[in-house]
């Protein structure tokens, strides 16, 4: 395992269920759209699908309700019910609004969403922290979502930064994939309980006061 640099070139962060509460948001989507083809959600099909694009999400659900062929009927539906939910507000996640303000006062930070830019829009403005990034990709404006490398190395690209010297924050495994084969470091707060994920630093939530202690070191060269 390796730790965090304070040499860092670059902050990117996910959106869903590590910068803003939005995964309540796809769980209750998900749940509906499960239902609605007769099916419970718990866990097991939370793990089938977090992370990934509403395209991806919906290909797995087709798969797990076996009617291949489906996905693009599921991602339509699933989309509608993510967006209604996202009209209903969602906050931002404890310490989401600091560590961020921590690492742009010393870095160039962005976010790298698997979420279409209207959702990415919705969830950063709902939460109140649009204000804080000038540079935000979504999925669908990159060539490959995640878990390719794409969204990590477009963001490096736009921010001027090496990727090696850059640290990325996650939650899901598809998101840390992606990170991983950018060649960042990688800072993981897991949305599933229990989930064995691959990491750099691993915690349970952004208000961890380590977090807070590095961003605050940042452009030093050392680790923590």
């Amino acid at each position: 395992m390796r730790a965090l640099p304070t040499n860092t070139e670059a902050v990117v962060f996910d959106c869903d269920g590590l910068l803003v509460d939005t995964e309540a948001c796809w769980t209750v989507a998900e749940t509906a759209v499960f239902a609605a083809h007769g099916h419970s959600f718990g866990h097991e099909q939370k793990a089938l699908v977090i992370g990934r694009t509403v395209e991806a999400a919906a290909e797995a659900m087709a798969e797990y309700f076996g009617r291949p062929g489906a996905g693009t009927e599921l991602a339509a539906e699933l989309l509608d019910r993510v967006r209604k939910e996202l009209a209903r507000g969602a906050a931002a996640l404890p310490g989401a609004a600091e560590l961020v303000r921590a690492c742009r006062a010393a870095v160039p930070v962005a976010v790298a969403s698997n979420s279409p830019r209207e959702l990415l829009d919705a969830a950063l403005e709902s939460a109140g922290l649009a204000e804080y990034f000038t540079h935000t990709f979504a999925a669908d404006e990159v060539r490959s979502p995640k878990p390719a490398p794409d969204p990590y190395l477009t963001a490096c690209e736009a921010l001027g930064a090496a990727p090696g010297r850059s640290v990325a924050f996650e939650d899901s495994a598809t998101g840390i994939s992606s990170a991983r084969a950018a060649g960042l470091y990688v800072a993981v707060v897991p949305s599933l309980p229990g989930a064995d994920l691959d990491h750099d630093w691993l915690g349970a939530g952004l208000d961890d006061a380590e977090l807070l202690d590095w961003a605050g070191r940042l452009g030093y060269d050392s680790v923590v």
